[in-house]
């Protein structure tokens, strides 16, 4: 059976849920992964409004669409972040931001992840999507000198911090799915293997795979999927496009999303360097059947072309595997 397509809201939390629904259904999407800002997905209001949840699913029923997960990186962000500062306060509900004191901040976000859990399963989706924030993050380039204690040391924050949360995702019967994304605990290959330790390889903590950063860090995304395979609990389709011609970085020169002089830039599904046709054979071949979900993000490109354009080049790769082996005819 074909698999089911969905538009992660995120980068459209701009416009009321009515409008992406309508888009989405539009586009030719089957469902959408919902974001927990904005007004598509509102957690206080999922665990104390009776009539919230129904509302939902009214609305993704008026337009023939489902929801197999919902996300909530930015209050995840702030779980383990060592800095807390006016970025956090740019994302964050006011009520999670409070009066800006850094460790009370990381304890409500903490609560508020916790509470997504329980409001994914009242709402039926055994799948949350996030970031977990970071201690170390600053850390990455090694100067001054970080001794291997302070890097230990961020692991166990993080499995500290953690932990407690993911003991009520498994109360609720939901998985995390962590974003791999350069700021967070897990953010390539090895250090995916090192939150995976820290947790004690836990069932309740998984990832979400979106191979975007694994480009431009010279990783390889298909193999990440290989040796990852039992992990895989949901699929981000984001696109990056590396331009390293010896003046641009691969660290961005602190230079806006669309600058030319940047090293990397995201770019719409089917025009970077993510190779498409490898990813979707080897989602077959590990077996994962949850859907795909396009994470639309382009500076170059308005979003009602790239989100329609997008969907209709992946799933170009999602082709029907054969119901018999290519060389079966050659037997007599």
């Amino acid at each position: 059976m074909p698999r089911q397509f969905t538009l992660f809201t995120g980068q459209w939390a701009d416009l009321p849920l009515e409008e992406v629904c309508r888009l989405a259904r539009d586009f030719g999407y089957d469902g959408l992964e919902l974001a927990c800002w904005g007004d598509h997905f509102e957690v206080d209001k999922a665990l104390t409004d009776p009539s919230y949840l129904d509302s939902r699913h009214a609305l993704l029923d008026k337009y023939g669409l489902k929801c197999w997960a919902i996300s909530n990186h930015l209050v995840g962000q702030a779980v383990c972040d060592a800095i807390i500062d006016e970025r956090h306060q740019g994302i964050l509900p006011a009520r999670i931001w409070g009066d800006g004191d850094a460790e009370g901040v990381r304890q409500r976000a903490a609560a508020e992840i916790k509470d997504t859990a329980r409001a994914a399963a009242a709402f039926g989706v055994d799948t949350v999507i996030g970031f977990t924030g970071s201690s170390i993050w600053h850390l990455v380039a090694m100067f001054p000198p970080a001794p291997e204690s302070m890097i230990e040391r961020g692991y166990e924050d993080f499995a500290e911090r953690w932990n407690p949360i993911l003991d009520v995702f498994d109360a609720e019967g939901v998985r995390f799915a962590h974003e791999v994304h350069p700021s967070e605990i897990a953010y390539d290959y090895w250090t995916t293997h090192k939150a995976l330790e820290a947790v004690g390889h836990r069932p309740a903590f998984g990832l979400n795979f979106d191979p975007s950063h694994f480009v431009w860090q010279d990783l390889d995304p298909v193999g990440f999927l290989w040796d990852f395979r039992d992990r895989i609990y949901h699929v981000d389709c984001k696109e990056a496009r590396r331009r390293l011609d010896g003046r641009n970085g691969r660290l961005g020169s602190h230079l806006p999303w669309g600058d030319p002089r940047r090293g990397w830039d995201f770019v719409s599904a089917g025009h970077g360097d993510v190779p498409w046709e490898d990813v979707f054979r080897m989602l077959r071949s590990i077996d994962y059947t949850g859907p795909v979900s396009v994470e639309w993000e382009d500076a170059g490109m308005d979003r009602l072309q790239g989100a329609p354009e997008a969907l209709r080049s992946l799933k170009a790769f999602d082709f029907e595997p054969p119901t018999a082996s290519f060389d079966a005819a050659f037997n007599s």
